[in-house]
């Protein structure tokens, strides 16, 4: 699951994006409203966390931008600024969410998970899909018969793309675009090798691959 923080802030922004890598989120940081708004309308984010006091260019200027272009990334604003009306203006530029400062990062990481159920019509309290649930806050998949497997960082956001986008077929680019940070090299082979780990945990017909384009999550027969 790939995120854009977009906090100027550095005594927040950095401890932040440590804890919610820790959380199974890869998370890419910008600093100001122009470098915000670019990013996050070339690169395909999951979720968007998003401070209102930014330089160059404000928070609610960048969402306002994001929503007449037609960028539909759910978006949680994350700012100081808790008055009523500032909310509702929030509301009203397109955003799906809000939290004021301080907050818990233990209740954010629950609107964060609870908004990625929602864009993809997933009602309830866990991520279910193809027989199989994530435990989000252990990290863990629960089988159809209940058992237990512990996740790495990297499998858990793997089989969490899976499962959000059962019986599509995700290019290996797309996969690598959802899991990893910004910086990550894109021609690396670890994507094989996590798919690999995945189906040894889980079953080889879990996810198929679909030669010349991608792989295809199916999920666990019950």
């Amino acid at each position: 699951m790939r995120l854009l923080l977009v906090e100027d802030d550095d005594l927040l922004s950095t401890p932040l994006r440590h804890d919610l890598e820790q959380q199974g989120f890869a998370v890419d940081l910008a600093k100001e409203g122009v470098e915000a708004e670019f990013m996050g309308n070339e690169i395909a984010y999951d979720l968007i966390v998003l401070d209102l006091g930014l330089p160059k260019r404000s928070g609610i200027e960048v969402l306002q931008n994001w929503r007449g272009g037609g960028n539909a990334t759910p978006v949680i604003i994350l700012t100081a600024r808790d008055a009523w009306h500032e909310r509702v203006a929030g509301f009203k530029a397109g955003a799906d969410d809000y939290l004021g400062k301080p907050f818990h990062v233990e209740e954010l990481v629950v609107r964060l998970q609870a908004l990625v159920r929602r864009s993809h019509d997933m009602l309830g309290k866990g991520l279910q899909s193809g027989g199989l649930e994530l435990d989000e806050e252990r990290q863990q998949v629960i089988l159809p018969d209940q058992a237990r497997r512990d996740l790495t960082g990297t499998e858990f956001r793997l089989l969490r793309c899976f499962m959000l986008n059962k019986d599509k077929i995700l290019s290996k680019t797309r996969l690598t675009e959802h899991v990893y940070e910004q910086d990550f090299d894109r021609d690396s082979n670890l994507i094989e090798v996590y798919i690999r780990r995945l189906r040894d945990k889980l079953g080889k017909q879990v996810i198929e691959t679909r030669r010349g384009q991608g792989y295809i999550y199916v999920g666990v027969e019950t």
